[in-house]
């Protein structure tokens, strides 16, 4: 359990384009988490702000962040790395900040399994269908087809994650996702920890994995 006075730990994970980076970003906005800003080494894309978005950095400096131990965690994303600062993190938990991430399954496994002393919450976002997820990864400042098409075929092996997390919740309506996300945190602040449909849930994998 997390110690007096000391912020927890929320992360949100989706198969790419599954919109857990604007719900992070709104979690963020209304409730005041603090966004664990990671590093990468994927150029930005034409409305990122280093050090706002993302820390960019070379692949170089990112393997000297992995050989000095400097990660929280780390995962090799789509042939780009993305990390963790480790003291960033617990400088702010220590403060009291309430830390959100976004990150995928490898970085939030790597970060379960320290088993650390905070209170830690874990969300993972599914889309309502596998066309209207097309149609969100289509629309990104990509405009490359064959980019979509690789993230889709990534997603049926990002979707066999969900069961490693707390929480699993469908972003059909953004605001309706917002606010379960946020009632589950409050449950679980108030050590009201309650569960969710897996049978429902597990109806929809299958779905989308058709």
């Amino acid at each position: 359990m997390p110690l007096k006075n000391e912020g927890i730990m929320i992360v949100l994970s989706s198969p790419s384009g599954a919109g857990k980076t604007t719900l992070v970003k709104l979690l963020s906005e209304r409730e005041g988490f603090t966004i664990s800003i990671s590093h990468t080494t994927r150029t930005p894309r034409s409305n990122e702000i280093n050090g706002k978005d993302y820390h960019f950095i070379s692949k170089e400096e990112f393997t000297n962040m992995i050989n000095k131990k400097e990660f929280l965690e780390y995962a090799e994303v789509f042939q780009n790395y993305y990390g963790t600062s480790r003291s960033n993190i617990f400088t702010e938990l220590n403060k009291g900040t309430n830390i959100i991430f976004d990150i995928d399954w490898q970085g939030t496994a790597q970060i379960v399994s320290k088993k650390l002393e905070q209170k830690l919450i874990t969300f993972f976002i599914l889309p309502p269908s596998r066309e209207i997820l097309f149609r969100r990864l289509s629309n990104r400042d990509m405009k490359d087809k064959l980019i979509a098409e690789e993230r889709m075929k990534e997603f049926d092996k990002d979707i066999l994650h969900w069961k490693n997390y707390d929480y699993v919740i469908i972003n059909n309506d953004l605001e309706l996702c917002y606010k379960q996300i946020l009632k589950h945190i409050n449950d679980e602040i108030n050590g009201l920890k309650k569960g969710y449909d897996i049978k429902f849930i597990e109806k929809h994998i299958k779905r989308l994995m058709q």
